[in-house]
C-alpha cells in the first residue's frame, strides 16, 4: 500500500525518536517503571529498542533475520546502554540509506510498501511509540498529545499503518468483535483524513477514505496525535461517539510483528 510520507521523513522520525527516548530516559532514571509498558523499566525499554533496531538493520542488510542479541543479554553485557542504543540506530539509518530502492527483504504487514520503505516506516513508528513510552516513564503516567512532539503527518501515517497494515492481517478475530458486525469511523479533527473500519468475525476490514466521514457515524475522534497515541494504547484522549463501547474493548487489542 502507498505510504503518506517519504523515505527521508521516516529516517528523520527514527533519529528524532531516539533523541526523545534518550532525553526521557535521562529524566526518568534507569530503574523507573514504564506505565505504558508495565513489565519494563526504562533500561529494559532502551534494551528492547536497541535490539529491534539491530534486528531491522539485519533484515535490510540481508545478514539474517535472527535477532543478533537478546534484550536480556543486552542488559547483562552492555555497560553503556545509551550509547548502544545510539549506535544501533545509526547502523539502522545507514543500512536503510544505503539500500537500493528495489531491495529484497522480508516484510510482515498486510499490503506492505516495498521493503526499503517498509523498514523505514516500521522503525519510524516503532521508535516514535517507544519514545512515548520513555516519556511516560519520566512523567509517571501516559503523556498527553501536547506533551509529545509528534508531527501531525507522522501521526496520520502511523494510524494508517496500524489500522490497514496490522489489523487487517491473518485470521484472528479482533477483540472488538462481540458477536455483532458493526462499522465505525476513525476521524481526526485536525486533518482531512478518515478511515472506515468494519468489525466482524475475523480481522478488521479497513478502508482509507478520501472524504471526511459524517460526524453522525459511530466512531473514534480526536486530533491525529491523540488518535495515534490512543490507538496504540498509549493515550486516553480519544472521544467515542455512537455508543458502541469501542474504547473499552480497544484496550484488549494488541499487535504482533508476525
Amino acid at each position: 500500500m502507498p505510504t503518506r510520507l517519504a523515505l527521508e521523513d521516516y529516517l528523520g522520525a527514527i533519529g528524532a525518536g531516539v533523541e526523545e527516548m534518550l532525553d526521557a530516559h535521562a529524566r526518568a532514571g534507569p530503574a523507573a517503571r514504564v506505565p505504558t509498558c508495565p513489565a519494563w523499566t526504562a533500561d529494559q525499554l532502551l534494551a528492547h529498542q536497541a535490539m529491534v533496531h539491530r534486528w531491522a538493520a539485519g533484515n535490510v542488510r540481508g545478514s539474517g533475520a535472527g535477532v543478533p542479541i537478546t534484550q536480556t543479554r543486552i542488559l547483562a553485557e552492555v555497560a553503556d546502554l545509551r550509547g548502544y542504543l545510539r549506535e544501533g540506530a545509526g547502523a539502522l539509518l545507514a543500512a536503510i540509506a544505503g539500500a537500493d530502492d528495489d531491495l529484497r527483504a522480508m516484510v510482515f504487514l498486510n499490503d506492505a510498501p516495498p521493503p526499503r520503505l517498509f523498514w523505514a516506516r516500521r522503525q519510524a513508528h516503532e521508535t516514535t511509540i517507544h519514545a512515548v513510552d520513555a516519556r511516560a516513564a519520566a512523567l509517571g503516567r501516559a503523556p498527553t498529545a501536547a506533551e509529545v512532539e509528534i508531527p501531525t503527518d507522522l501521526a496520520l501515517d502511523g494510524i494508517d499503518e496500524l489500522l490497514r497494515g496490522f489489523h487487517t492481517r491473518g485470521r484472528r478475530t479482533s477483540p472488538l468483535f462481540d458477536g455483532t458486525d458493526v462499522a465505525f469511523a476513525v476521524l481526526p479533527t485536525d486533518a482531512a483524513a478518515s478511515w472506515r473500519v468494519r468489525v466482524h468475525d475475523g480481522p478488521l476490514v479497513v478502508e482509507d477514505v478520501d472524504d471526511v466521514v459524517a460526524p453522525a457515524e459511530p466512531g473514534l475522534t480526536g486530533t491525529a496525535v491523540q488518535l495515534y497515541l490512543g490507538l496504540w494504547n498509549r493515550g486516553t484522549q480519544i472521544v467515542e461517539t455512537g455508543g458502541l463501547g469501542l474504547l473499552d474493548r480497544w484496550r484488549d487489542v494488541r499487535v504482533r510483528w508476525s
